[in-house]
C-alpha cells in the first residue's frame, strides 16, 4: 500500500510543479520523429506563402535564416528522457519560442507552426506552466491571422479549440501514463513481496519437515538410550550383568542412531527401508522397542511391542513407506513415554483401496474428547506430525481411546493416491 501511495502522488505531481514530461516519460522515438517532421512541414509550408505573397522582401534572407535555424534546433532539441538537464532544457524550451516569436512578427503564416511547440511545452514545462504559455502562443497565432486575413470568427475560434483538444489529449495521456506505470511498479513490487513470502513459506516448510524427522529418528533413539543408561545406573552395583546388557543394548542403539543420522543427512530416508520393505522395517522397530522396554524391567520403561500384517502385501512407492514408518515410529514413542503400556500392536492392512497402519496399546488412555493433539504440548511433535505426514500422502490419521482402555491410533493411505511404484532407475 505504500507504494500505490507514492506512485500516485507522483502521478499527482505534475499539477504542484513537476515537469509533466518526467510524469509520463518518453513517448517513443517514432513520434518524435513524427513531431518534428510535422513542424518542418509547416515551416516549409509557411516559407513557401511567405515567398510567394511577399517576392523581393527586404527581409526575406533574414527570415529564411531564422526559419532553417528554428528548424535545426527543433529537430535536434534535447530529449526528455535525455542526459541534459531540466533547466538546460527549458532554457533551450525558453529561447526557441523566442525565435519563433521574432519569426511569426516579422511572417505571420509561421503561426501555425505553433502546434508542434504546444506539445514540446507540454513535455518540458509543469503542467500550469505549460497551459499558461500555450495560451500565450494560442493569442498570438490568433493576432497574426488576424493581420493577414482581418477580423474573421473561424480564425478567432479554431486556434483556442485546436489548442485546448491538443493540451486537453496531450494532458490526459500523460495522467494515464502516470497510471498505467504506477500499476506496474504495484504488480512489480506485489510480485516481490509474493515471492519472499513464498521463499519464507518454504523455508518454514522445510524447517518443520526437518524438525519431525528429527523428532521421530534422533529424538526417539536418544530417548530409548536414556532409559537403557538409567537403567544400567540402577543395577549397576546390584546386578553388573543386567547393567552390561543395558550398556549393550543402549551401544546398539546409539550405532544404530549414527547410521541413521548419516542417512538423515545424505537423504533423509529412514535406514530401515535401505535393506527391506515397510513389513521388515516395521518387524524391526518391533523388535527393538521389545528389547528395550525388556531391559528396562518395567512396564513404565517400555512395551512388549509385537507386529502383525494382514492381507497381501503390494509395492508402495518409498514416500508412501517412509511415512507410514515414521508414523509407527511417533505412535510407539507416545506409547513409550506416555502411555505405561506393557503391550501394543502394530498392524499393516493391504485392504482394497488402502493401505492402513494401527498402532494399539494397552496403556491408560485419555478420555474421547480431550484433544491427544494438546494433551502433551511440551513435546512440540507427536500426532501433529503424524497428520502433517498423512496429509502430504493424501491420507489421514484416527485416534481412538478411553480411559483404562488403551488408545489405537490408525493412519490410512489410499492406494490410488500412493500412485505407481517407480521403477528402480527413476529411484536411481
Amino acid at each position: 500500500m505504500n507504494v500505490k501511495h507514492v506512485s500516485r502522488e507522483g502521478a499527482g505531481a505534475a499539477d504542484d510543479g513537476a515537469p509533466a514530461g518526467a510524469a509520463a516519460g518518453s513517448t517513443g522515438r517514432r513520434m518524435e520523429a513524427v513531431i518534428s517532421a510535422s513542424f518542418v512541414l509547416l515551416l516549409i509550408a509557411a516559407m513557401a506563402r511567405f515567398l510567394t505573397h511577399h517576392p523581393g522582401a527586404s527581409n526575406t534572407w533574414w527570415v529564411i535564416g531564422l526559419t532553417s535555424l528554428l528548424a535545426v534546433a527543433y529537430v535536434a532539441r534535447p530529449a526528455v528522457d535525455g542526459e541534459i538537464p531540466l533547466p538546460w532544457r527549458r532554457a533551450w524550451l525558453g529561447a526557441f519560442v523566442l525565435g519563433w516569436v521574432v519569426l511569426v512578427l516579422q511572417a505571420p503564416s509561421f503561426a501555425w507552426s505553433a502546434v508542434a511547440i504546444v506539445y514540446t511545452a507540454l513535455q518540458l514545462l509543469p503542467t500550469r506552466a505549460a497551459l499558461a504559455l500555450i495560451t500565450v502562443l494560442t493569442v498570438l497565432v490568433v493576432v497574426a491571422q488576424l493581420r493577414i486575413n482581418g477580423p474573421d470568427p473561424l480564425l478567432i475560434v479554431v486556434p483556442p479549440v485546436v489548442a485546448g483538444l491538443a493540451a486537453t489529449v496531450f494532458v490526459h495521456m500523460q495522467r494515464q501514463s502516470a497510471r498505467q506505470r504506477s500499476l506496474i511498479e504495484d504488480l512489480v513490487q506485489t510480485r516481490r513481496v509474493l515471492a519472499s513470502s513464498q521463499r519464507q513459506a518454504g523455508v518454514l516448510a522445510e524447517r518443520e519437515r526437518l524438525s519431525r524427522e528429527i523428532h521421530d529418528t534422533l529424538a526417539q533413539a536418544l530417548s530409548s538410550q536414556l532409559m537403557l543408561l538409567q537403567a544400567a545406573e540402577r543395577l549397576w552395583d546390584a546386578d553388573a550383568e543386567a547393567a552390561h546388557r543395558h550398556m549393550s543394548t543402549a551401544s546398539d542403539i546409539a550405532e544404530r542412531n549414527l547410521v541413521e543420522a548419516r542417512r538423515f543427512v545424505h537423504d533423509l530416508a529412514p535406514v530401515d527401508l535401505a535393506s527391506g520393505g515397510l513389513p521388515e522395517a516395521l518387524q524391526a522397530l518391533a523388535r527393538r522397542e521389545s528389547a528395550a522396554g525388556s531391559a528396562a524391567g518395567s512396564p513404565a520403561g517400555g512395551p512388549v511391542v509385537r507386529f502383525r500384517i494382514d492381507g497381501e502385501p503390494v509395492p508402495l512407492p518409498p514416500a508412501v513407506e517412509a511415512g507410514l514408518l515414521r508414523v509407527a515410529q511417533g505412535a510407539v514413542a507416545n506409547v513409550r513415554e506416555h502411555a505405561h503400556a506393557s503391550d501394543a500392536v502394530l498392524t499393516l492392512s493391504y485392504l482394497d483401496e488402502d493401505v492402513v497402519l494401527d498402532i494399539a496399546d494397552n496403556g491408560r488412555g485419555f478420555p474421547p474428547d480431550q484433544d491427544a493433539r494438546r494433551s502433551a504440548p511440551h513435546r512440540g511433535h507427536g500426532l501433529r506430525a503424524m497428520e502433517a505426514r498423512l496429509r502430504q500422502l493424501d491420507g489421514t490419521l484416527t485416534v481412538e481411546s478411553r480411559p483404562g482402555e488403551g488408545t489405537v491410533v490408525s493412519a490410512a493411505v489410499p492406494l490410488r493416491a500412493a500412485g505407481p511404484v517407480p521403477a528402480p532407475e527413476d529411484q536411481e
